[in-house]
């Protein structure tokens, strides 16, 4: 069965290294058959957080808002493509998240962590956690971390080298473990109404 999945994903910077990863993600779910979407918070272009969504009037919150909202409510899953930046997570795709709240609920979410350095994101991979659990996901026990992300994949985000290999090794775990999630939340949400 197929998933509507969105791959979240939000570098600011001229030289971004992550979309490599991104893309990588894009591609290998689309060759497991799911119906994904690169969602790139520099392309959305949203302001510093000032209102949520939920806060316009009904019909005047921006357009790229309120066609986010649409497409956010209409997936079956998430996946959060997350730099770190300084211990912690990179502003742009936290101010993009933040602009939302029950478009995110009774979804699971993947976290897909990266750096520069060999410490692959772990520490932004762990903030991220309680933060989308708080906004209303279940994050998957299933993970990917690399770095340093130039040593892992091309800039074409074909995978390289040995790090490499073993993103190839652990994507179809991570991707099984998403499906999964995805096809529960989904069947319980069409057998009983959300609490909330």
């Amino acid at each position: 069965m197929t998933h509507r999945i969105l791959v979240f994903y939000g570098s600011y910077r001229s030289d971004r290294m992550g979309i490599r990863l991104a893309d990588y993600v894009v591609k290998g779910l689309r060759a497991r058959g799911e119906d994904v979407e690169l969602i790139d918070a520099k392309a959305v272009g949203l302001p510093m957080l000032d209102r949520m969504y939920k806060e316009y009037p009904a019909g005047s919150a921006p357009e790229p808002m309120a066609a986010l909202a649409g497409k956010i409510r209409a997936a079956d899953a998430f996946v959060f493509v997350a730099g770190e930046y300084n211990w912690g997570m990179q502003p742009g795709l936290k101010n993009l998240t933040d602009h939302f709240l029950e478009e995110w609920f009774w979804r699971p979410a993947a976290i897909v962590s990266y750096s520069a350095g060999r410490l692959a994101g772990a520490r932004s991979n762990f903030l991220w956690h309680g933060t989308l659990c708080e906004m209303g996901m279940v994050v998957i026990s299933s993970t990917l971390s690399l770095g340093p992300i130039a040593e892992t994949l091309t800039a074409n985000g074909e995978p390289q080298g040995h790090a490499g290999q073993h993103l190839d090794g652990a994507f179809p775990r991570f991707a099984d473990d998403l499906a999964w999630w995805a096809e529960a939340a989904r069947s319980q949400r069409a057998r009983k109404a959300p609490p909330y």
